[in-house]
């Protein structure tokens, strides 16, 4: 059967076309910029200095070669579950389910970062406001990855909305951020690495690139939902091309922004800072309002918008192998009312609520990196 047919059949193992050209940018750029760069890839910051901006200029050119894959397979065959099909069709149907769950694996690992990353910042955004809130972590983590499973139960309209209000919320609040911190950036900052910068430089660099590409990881995100996208033989290609280098972008201001504000003797503290722009704002002596619009803009629009799209494309690779008879049959239901694939939806939830409990960010985001590195090896191949 033809993707077109396949699409537009009355089975109940269809989805629908429901994305345009904004919300398949927002959820490609969503899906990334988050977790990765208010935490993990803003720690490297403390180990590299200013030496960052080359190993995020680094990860750019790593990641603009299987972005152009991304976009010609995606147009060429605009199914739900991208990399799963591609590795199907081309290397066989064992190939691909190994790539469909290395990137479930993924996705699902940087949902659980993401959610206990919007637990570090919205607390920081609550002591802003003087609140105590009486939960831990994994406990916030736990009960906004809920709410947001039961919003993708709902429909892709919905989710679409949603992914679209996040973004626009970020890229404002980050727009104002950085306008009311240039006159607290330190030049001098810029002109010299500290001495604490590591001595097995080429180690920490190589290391340090790997975890910044970390962050650039899912800039493929809409070929997951490839069937739900109008005009997939544009709105697909135009979002691969786009989206690396909107990733670029963002990283590299607030990476240029977090070296210029962060006092130099306090710089080495990023590595293992668990909110790395909350504390070197606090190091500086920048707090109140600046303070809180950072952690709002982070955990109402970075973090929701990366859990968001986590959360909606990962069933679609679950919900195609059930379909193609690779899965049980179940995980391909499809809500009749929403038009989602609600047990995928839900099942993939239990698993990221497992993976928060571990509340380890470093265990999460090397259990993603290393299956978007397999993902990748397969796209290539």
């Amino acid at each position: 059967m033809s993707q077109e047919n396949l699409s537009n059949s009355a089975g109940p193992s269809c989805l629908k076309r429901s994305f345009g050209m904004r919300e398949a940018v927002t959820i490609t750029a969503g899906s990334v910029i988050g977790v990765g760069l208010f935490t993990t890839g803003s720690n490297v910051v403390g180990n590299l200095g200013i030496e960052v901006i080359f190993a995020t200029l680094l990860a750019l050119l790593v990641s603009i070669y299987p972005a152009l894959l991304y976009a010609e397979m995606g147009a060429a065959l605009p199914y739900a579950g991208g990399t799963y099909q591609f590795a199907s069709l081309g290397l066989g149907k064992a190939v691909g389910v190994l790539a469909g769950w290395n990137f479930i694996i993924s996705l699902v690992a940087v949902t659980g970062g993401e959610a206990l990353a919007f637990s570090y910042y919205f607390k920081t955004l609550c002591l802003a406001f003087g609140w105590q809130i009486p939960l831990s972590d994994v406990a916030v983590a736990l009960i906004v990855t809920i709410v947001f499973i039961i919003a993708n139960v709902f429909g892709v309209r919905l989710t679409g909305r949603l992914q679209n209000g996040f973004m626009f919320f970020f890229w404002g609040v980050a727009a104002i951020w950085f306008l009311t911190m240039i006159p607290n950036i330190e030049l001098p900052n810029f002109v010299k690495s500290p001495e604490f910068i590591a001595k097995d430089k080429d180690f920490t660099f190589i290391g340090a690139v790997c975890m910044i590409w970390w962050c650039f990881a899912g800039f493929e995100a809409c070929v997951a939902m490839g069937e739900e996208i109008r005009f997939p033989k544009i709105n697909i290609p135009r979002a691969m091309f786009l989206a690396p280098f909107v990733v670029f972008c963002v990283n590299a201001l607030f990476q240029w922004y977090l070296i210029g504000i962060t006092p130099v003797e306090k710089l080495a503290s990023l590595a293992t800072a668990e909110a790395p722009y909350a504390e070197a704002m606090k190091a500086a002596g920048i707090l109140g309002f600046p303070l809180a619009l950072l952690a709002a803009g982070i955990a109402f629009g970075g973090d929701f918008s990366t859990l968001n799209a986590s959360i909606s494309t990962t069933p679609r690779y679950l919900f195609t192998m059930a379909r193609d008879g690779a899965m049980p049959k179940i995980f391909a239901k499809v809500s009749h009312r929403y038009q989602t694939p609600y047990v995928a939806v839900i099942t993939l939830g239990v698993l990221t609520v497992a993976l928060i409990a571990t509340n380890s960010l470093l265990y999460i985001a090397e259990l993603s990196l290393f299956a978007d590195c397999l993902v990748l090896k397969k796209v290539d191949s």
